[in-house]
This record gives structure tokens, sequence and C-alpha cells, in this order.
């Protein structure tokens, strides 16, 4: 009955390691990645710049961030690099490779 069990285990994987499994074999890692990206935005960059974002949307490896505050966008086109290397941190270097503030 032991060696059941232990062949059952070996045999299964969490949750976690499903998922990544599936999202790789359809090939969707990305666009979830991109998605969680998206809703992650006012938790990465802080509510006061999140309130200021209107629109927010990827393509092309290329994030696009609408601003409502033209001295907010001056400022974060000025650390640009330190955003990009900070969401690239969190997801990875094939999520985003550019910011567009717009």
């Amino acid at each position: 009955m032991n060696k059941k069990k232990d062949q059952r285990k070996s045999d299964t994987s969490t949750v976690k390691e499903a998922i990544e499994s599936m999202l790789d074999s359809f090939r969707l890692k990305s666009k979830f990645q991109q998605t969680q990206l998206i809703n992650s935005w006012s938790k990465i960059m802080g509510e006061p710049i999140a309130r200021r974002t209107s629109n927010l949307y990827i393509q092309d490896r290329t994030l696009f961030v609408t601003l409502t505050s033209a001295p907010l966008k001056h400022e974060l086109t000025i650390g640009k690099k330190k955003i990009i290397e900070m969401l690239q941190k969190e997801f990875g270097p094939e999520v985003v490779d550019e910011v567009i503030f717009r």
C-alpha cells in the first residue's frame, strides 16, 4: 500500500505547476502575465500613480500608459528604465521591453 501512495505522489503536481503547464502548452503564458501586470499596476506603482492612469495596455511587448497628469508623465519618463527593470523583475523579461507614457 505504501508503494501505491508513493507512486501517486510522484505522478501528482501542485495546482500552480498544472496551471503553468497548461499555459505553456497553449502558449498563453505571456498573455496571462500581461494581464497580471495590468491588473497589478496600482500595487506596483502605487495608488497615486494609478489614480492618474486612464488607460493601460500591452502591444508587442510595449506597455502603453495614458496619464492624466503632464508633470507625472515627465517624472515617469525620466524613471522609465527603473520602471522597466521593476516590471521585468516582477513578471519576467519576456512580458515588457518598453514603456511609452502618453
